[in-house]
């Protein structure tokens, strides 16, 4: 993308959105209450959402494992990537390059790694967490049945909630 074309994509931007901030909230309890017992309001999460995060995360940590690991990339026979043996190269010609890429390099691989353990974090915990609240629905829907397995009042519901 060229950086006039990155400007002209700021600036409709922001001619779409007035600049400022504005916080989200759940409107007050009409009942004066303030503790939001009404039933409106609250998080709502779907599965499918949740799944679709977890599966991105999973995709964008295969995709960086195999593309940005410019440690490994051109390996020789020690093992070192070819950004390295730039590096190596050039400081043994005296080049001040030399150190400042193997710097790089190195910042770079340990940030690498970082972004690769918080995406598979995140893909782990949202496919552990769709899993449990799939769970968590199957038991409180079966909590509320009667033995016959028909569903329990709305009404006698309300009464728990008192």
């Amino acid at each position: 993308m060229a950086w006039d074309e990155w400007e002209q994509l700021k600036s409709a931007a922001g001619e779409r959105q007035p600049t400022g901030m504005q916080l989200n909230q759940v409107p007050a309890d009409p009942g004066g209450s303030g503790t939001g017992g009404s039933g409106t309001g609250g998080l709502v999460v779907n599965q499918d959402d949740l799944g679709a995060v977890g599966h991105e995360a999973f995709i964008l940590h295969g995709e960086l494992s195999k593309g940005a690991d410019l440690a490994g990339m051109g390996a020789d026979k020690s093992g070192a990537g070819s950004t390295m043996q730039a590096s190596s190269e050039l400081s043994r010609n005296h080049f001040a390059l030399g150190p400042a890429l193997g710097t790089a390099l190195s910042v770079w691989d340990t940030s690498l790694k970082t972004l690769l353990q918080a995406c598979a974090h995140i893909s782990n915990h949202l496919d552990y967490s769709k899993a449990q609240h799939a769970n968590d629905d199957a038991q409180i829907a079966a909590s509320l049945r009667h033995r016959d397995g028909s569903a329990e009042s709305w009404s006698k519901i309300n009464e728990y909630v008192k």
